[in-house]
């Protein structure tokens, strides 16, 4: 009886299968999910001199697994690489320096939290373990010898933080953060802050101090971006980060809390009349009651209500006044301060803004005018708007009150200058507005507004 041939045919097919399945299970037995574990070399010198800092640890996973890698001392402390990393199937090889998981040593205290540190000089038997999809563990063990470490902790003996709540705003009060951090040794070092979301925003080193990464003390400066004319961090709470990594790989990380409040980037601007023209000027009659110094208030002189002129050049009597009027217009998302002299003062030819008690202020708003015949740069300053229309702050540690100009809010300004000063090269002279952000700027667009032409009738 002759056997068909597809029963022949079918049964070679089958001794075949079974053969391979054989051989494949004799090479590679479905127990060994680790094989040819181990570091190379297998003593390292981790000190950071370029001479067997690294060693290579390498292995290979048959199948997926999480894969832990830890050190144990001869005392039976146990330290911790990686801990049950997920790995497919395939080779692995990673550098290793020395550092593991961070830990404390009795005895040992410092500020911070030692995220990476360096294993002592000694004899250590590593474990490597890997846990399969279902549950099953296979363990490859060896030894390493770690010597002459440099072991020193990149240690911030000292991180400083004030004001801890800031306003980026450029107001010239709580603008900025300052961060005096000091290292105990060479490290990297990295300062930013972090918002609820994980958003980081990195701190540049204060240039002129120590040089980046010597061991020592070193200040770090925050102002939200907003002197670079960059929107700053929105208002809420923050976490300031210190990260000190040293050349072995050891890093130490300290902590503080911020809030940013009033965030904005300061926008204001000088903008048109109705009637036509950028900044009115007129003549006025000087009256002795509008004087004012330090020690005197004079009157001020009423909002001009007029037109403005259009003439080529304004003529100004020898001993009256220069009036102008001009709005201001608070066009961005922040409050912007401003201080006195409020609008209706008026100045004597002479005087500057110092004369009338107005100093400086880091940080405020004031509209100036100014004349190509005058001793500095905006003599006559004025607050951007009328007492009534700003909104008052107060400051308990301080004692003091501080006004603003709220988003969207318009301000009216005029004054006047008692025109006392004729230069016969200069005359007619012109004269023109600007806005001021004292200690800050004079914004380009804002610099030389509504310029005319101004001349003094010499007196009779």
């Amino acid at each position: 009886m002759q056997i068909p041939k597809v029963w022949v045919l079918l049964t070679a097919i089958l001794s075949a299968l079974a053969v391979g399945i054989a051989g494949y299970f004799v090479l590679q037995p479905p127990g060994d999910l680790l094989q040819d574990a181990g570091f190379s070399p297998s003593r390292i010198t981790p000190n950071a001199d370029g001479q067997d800092d690294i060693t290579i640890f390498s292995y290979t996973l048959s199948g997926e697994a999480d894969v832990t890698l830890a050190f144990t001392n001869n005392e039976g402390q146990e330290y911790v690489f990686r801990s049950g990393q997920p790995r497919v199937k395939g080779d692995y090889r990673v550098e290793f320096s020395g550092v593991v998981d961070g830990f404390q040593l009795a005895g040992e205290t410092w500020e911070g939290t030692l995220e990476r540190r360096l294993l002592p000089d000694g004899i250590y038997t590593w474990i490597l373990t890997a846990k399969d999809q279902d549950g099953q563990e296979e363990t490859k063990t060896g030894t390493l010898e770690i010597a002459d470490g440099d072991s020193d902790l990149p240690l911030i003996a000292y991180f400083e933080v004030g004001p801890t709540i800031f306003t980026p705003n450029q107001d010239g009060i709580d603008d900025r953060v300052d961060i005096n951090i000091f290292l105990s040794k060479p490290a990297f070092l990295t300062v930013y802050l972090e918002d609820a979301d994980g958003v980081q925003y990195y701190i540049s080193e204060r240039q002129g101090g120590r040089d980046p990464g010597d061991p020592g003390a070193h200040v770090f400066d925050y102002d939200g971006g907003v002197d670079q004319s960059m929107r700053p961090p929105d208002n809420g709470d923050y976490t300031l980060y210190a990260v000190a990594q040293d050349e072995v790989g050891q890093r130490l990380v300290r902590t503080a809390a911020v809030t940013i409040k009033d965030s904005g980037l300061p926008q204001v601007e000088i903008i048109p009349q109705a009637t036509g023209g950028t900044v009115c000027f007129e003549a006025a009659p000087y009256d002795e009651a509008y004087y004012t110094s330090v020690n005197n208030e004079g009157e001020k002189i009423t909002q001009p209500e007029t037109v403005c002129s259009e003439l080529t050049t304004l003529s100004v009597p020898y001993g009256d006044l220069l009036l102008f009027h001009l709005t201001v217009r608070n066009y961005g998302d922040t409050p912007i301060r401003t201080a006195g002299p409020f609008p209706g003062t008026v100045y004597d030819f002479d005087q500057v803004a110092a004369s009338l008690g107005a100093y400086n202020q880091s940080g405020v708003w004031r509209v100036g005018i100014m004349c190509e015949t005058s001793q500095s740069n905006y003599p006559w300053r004025w607050a951007v708007a009328p007492l009534k229309d700003l909104t008052p702050v107060y400051d308990g540690e301080e004692d003091v009150t501080y006004y603003y100009l709220q988003p969207g809010q318009r301000g009216e300004v005029w004054g006047a200058i008692r025109m006392t000063e004729i230069v016969k090269a200069r005359n007619p002279q012109p004269c023109w507005a600007g806005l001021i952000h004292e200690d800050v700027q004079i914004p380009s667009n804002q610099d030389n507004v509504g310029r005319r032409e101004v001349y003094i009738e010499p007196p009779p």
